[in-house]
C-alpha cells in the first residue's frame, strides 16, 4: 500500500512504571533497560510496542519482586501510527514477562494485544485472548 508509512512512537522510557498483563504474580514492574536498542548519545532509552525490555518486578507477589524479567510491550498509551493509515493507542501501558527467547512465563493474557506484538512474539500471539 502506498502512502503514509507506518512508524514506531517509544512511548515508554527507561524507568517508567508499567502493568504487567500475565497471571505469573507480578502486577507492577519498572523498565529497567531496552534491549537491542541503538540509540543517540545522551537520549533516553524507550520502547515501543513489540519491544524486548528487562523489567524489575514493583508489586507482585514476593518470590517475583526485587527480580529482573526479560518482558515485551503489548501496550501503549502513546498513539502510533500503523503502515495503513490509522493511529491507535490504548488505555494502559503494558507488557508480558517472558524468557529471553520470547515465550511467555505465564498462561494466559489479560486484556488486548497489539497486532506488532503478535506479528514480531509467535508464542504472545498463541497465548493471547485478543489481538488488535
Amino acid at each position: 500500500m502506498k502512502g503514509v508509512a507506518g512508524r514506531q512512537h517509544r512511548g515508554l522510557p527507561v524507568g517508567a512504571y508499567v502493568n504487567c498483563t500475565d497471571n505469573t504474580g507480578a502486577k507492577v514492574v519498572r523498565i529497567v533497560q531496552v534491549l537491542k536498542y541503538h540509540g543517540v548519545h545522551r537520549r533516553y532509552p524507550s520502547a515501543g510496542v513489540g519491544d524486548m525490555v528487562l523489567v524489575s518486578v514493583k508489586k507482585g507477589t514476593p518470590e517475583m519482586r526485587k527480580q529482573l524479567f526479560p518482558a515485551v510491550v503489548v501496550r501503549q498509551r502513546r498513539p502510533y501510527r500503523r503502515p495503513d493509515g490509522i493511529m491507535v493507542s490504548f488505555e494502559d501501558n503494558a507488557v508480558v514477562l517472558t524468557n529471553p527467547n520470547g515465550d511467555t512465563k505465564g498462561s494466559e493474557i489479560k486484556g488486548p494485544v497489539a497486532r506488532e506484538a503478535a506479528e514480531r512474539w509467535s508464542r504472545i500471539a498463541a497465548t493471547a485472548s485478543i489481538i488488535l
